[in-house]
């Protein structure tokens, strides 16, 4: 099957910008652990990561704009708001933005939010708990999943395993899956994508959207070639209609992502399910022009 319109929903900016701003958040020893090529760690310009893009058959990219951690803390960091606003509007049908969030922020971070999607037309939130040292289930995050309830833009959690990103700043693991459950229940509205697949505790990820209509699983972050079993038996059968594709750009490329998805050989129905039609589904997304 060829493959010229996938939608990568989990998408990291990573310019020549960002990393002279320092607001990428990897140290050059994540990037070895990622094994991240050395020619794409001083930033990749934007028309050549469309290019990434285009040649791997990604026509549209969901792009985050970080916050990371409490700007009080050491280490912390974001991408801010209106810088994906202008990335996407320079890029329009092509790059939408997803609002990060800080619950540190309290009102002014709800007052954020809500601009970005109403204003900004951001489609989505998105959320590191490690950053943030709570679980998702966390009374901390409900005023935000009440908002984006509210505003019915779905949110993006970390679960599974997290890096290291610094060396100076431990993250402890505590975005277990299973973390989802309550929150799923308290805000059945609100459409909760399990971003990382749960890694792993990828079988309790997709126990989570087996029970609840409002969960979904984010395939970013792990090489498609390495992704266990079940979660492939997963996507082919049962699961068809829940899972999203991502890269997690730069710890995958699109090429790397697409390719190998392609060979894992999965069904047309369910393929076309995971690169496209869930993501546009769930984001509700224009079709790409």
């Amino acid at each position: 099957m060829t493959i010229t319109d996938a939608i990568d929903a989990m998408c990291n900016l990573v310019t020549p910008r960002e990393i002279r701003l320092d607001q990428v958040g990897l140290a050059p020893q994540t990037f070895d652990q990622l094994r991240f090529p050395k020619r794409y760690r001083n930033g990749v310009p934007l028309p050549d990561y469309l290019r990434m893009m285009d040649k791997a058959g990604v026509k549209q990219a969901l792009m985050l704009a970080v916050r990371a951690g409490d700007l009080r803390e050491q280490g912390s960091f974001e991408i801010p708001y209106e810088r994906v606003r202008d990335v996407c509007k320079t890029y329009r049908n092509r790059l939408f933005g997803l609002a990060g969030i800080d619950p540190t922020r309290g009102m002014q971070g709800l007052e954020d939010l809500e601009r970005a999607v109403t204003q900004y037309g951001f489609v989505g939130a998105h959320i590191y708990p490690h950053w943030f040292r709570r679980p998702p289930d966390d009374a901390i995050y409900y005023p935000y999943y009440a908002k984006c309830s509210e505003l019915g833009v779905p949110v993006q959690i970390q679960v599974g395993q997290n890096l290291n990103y610094r060396r100076n700043r431990g993250f402890p693991a505590v975005d277990f899956p299973i973390a989802l459950d309550r929150v799923a229940i308290n805000f059945p509205d609100l459409k909760i994508i399990g971003i990382h697949i749960g890694f792993p505790w990828h079988d309790e990820m997709i126990s989570m959207a087996w029970k609840h209509e409002n969960i979904y699983i984010g395939s970013d972050a792990y090489a498609p070639k390495h992704w266990p079993k079940s979660f492939v038996h997963y996507i082919n059968t049962y699961g068809q209609d829940k899972v999203l594709f991502g890269t997690d750009w730069p710890a995958i490329t699109p090429e790397r992502g697409v390719s190998e998805i392609l060979a894992l050989g999965l069904r047309p129905g369910p393929l076309r399910k995971l690169l496209r039609d869930n993501a546009r589904r769930v984001f509700k997304l224009p079709r790409a022009k």
